[in-house]
């Protein structure tokens, strides 16, 4: 099987697993705080990772590493990120939360252009201005429908944009084991953190989801539940191996267009899990923000080295 074969297939499989993860967490936010979630989630995909992934992968030789500080700085990044668009969700539509998060290749391209000091053309800067209309017009300011909410997948998708500015510099010399491996353990120490400041429902019962899903109290899960949080454990763990994967074993330019995958499969979850259809004006707007990160993935993979190459993405 050809690199780029390999590296579409891995995408989908990441993809795929990221959307039954967002939609499993959505399911579960008014019953849980997130960071109970989060903490399981974690747990279960750590020794998912240390049973089935590690021994196939070059067993716990794969997990050594001489960058441990820039890995947990890395997972602190996914951590923000993650927390933030997951307390978004609790009270978003599914497929609006997601396609405000998709503005990160956007804000990518830009701290390219601030931090790394690489060069845009007006056509890429077209581009994220058309990203940046359709995030306004999900969003909806000024309106009734407008939540502060929605501002959460934005505030993940910078913390996700800085993440992405750290893998630059260790991606190519560390496995994909190692990249998940340390991703989970710093979610398990901050997520057991704030169950200790948070978990014993000190400040619970606000009406706002989202506030709620942060501050909720913890409670044992029943038996009808326990599939649920597997599921949520082990697609967290896949996905961020085979989206690490994908981006260590082909171009990024293969692998990035499939993660945009996800958007149509968000649409799909809200519909079948929580009936939520979109309406027109959200259509308008995510279709913007999916044209603008195409547009720019396929221009960087026309750029030449000087410009701002093609960018791995890796949520979770």
């Amino acid at each position: 099987m050809s690199p780029a074969l390999r590296g579409a297939l891995s995408a989908l499989i990441a993809v795929f697993c990221f959307s039954v993860n967002d939609m499993a967490i959505k399911f579960l936010s008014d019953g849980y705080a997130l960071h109970q979630i989060v903490l399981i989630r974690s747990m279960i995909g750590i020794v998912f990772l240390l049973c089935v992934v590690v021994p196939l992968t070059g067993g716990l030789g794969a997990l050594r590493t001489r960058r441990l500080g820039m890995h947990f700085l890395r997972g602190g990044c996914v951590v923000f990120a993650n927390l933030t668009f997951f307390l978004g969700l609790a009270s978003l539509p599914l497929a609006e939360g997601v396609a405000i998060f998709f503005v990160s290749p956007l804000i990518i391209t830009v701290f390219s252009v601030i931090f790394l000091r690489e060069t845009v053309g007006p056509w890429r800067w077209a581009a994220i201005a058309v990203g940046l209309v359709g995030v306004v017009v999900v969003l909806r300011p000024g309106t009734d429908a407008f939540r502060l909410a929605a501002l959460l997948p934005m505030v993940a998708a910078v913390g996700y944009a800085a993440l992405h500015m750290l893998t630059r510099y260790i991606g190519r010399t560390e496995s994909a084991a190692a990249m998940s491996f340390y991703i989970q353990l710093t979610f398990i120490m901050v997520s057991a953190g704030f169950g200790l400041a948070f978990g014993d429902g000190k400040f619970a019962g606000s009406s706002d989801p989202s506030i709620a899903f942060m501050f909720r109290a913890w409670s044992w899960p029943p038996v009808s539940d326990l599939p649920i949080l597997i599921t949520v454990g082990v697609t967290s763990a896949l996905g961020g191996f085979f989206i690490s994967y994908a981006y260590r074993n082909s171009e990024a330019a293969i692998v990035a267009p499939f993660e945009y995958i996800a958007l149509p499969l968000s649409i799909l979850w809200g519909v079948l899990v929580f009936s939520d259809w979109p309406d027109g004006v959200a259509l308008a707007g995510i279709i913007l923000i999916l044209a603008a990160g195409l547009f720019i993935i396929w221009r960087e993979n026309r750029s030449p080295a000087t410009e701002v190459q093609p960018t791995p993405r890796y949520r979770r």
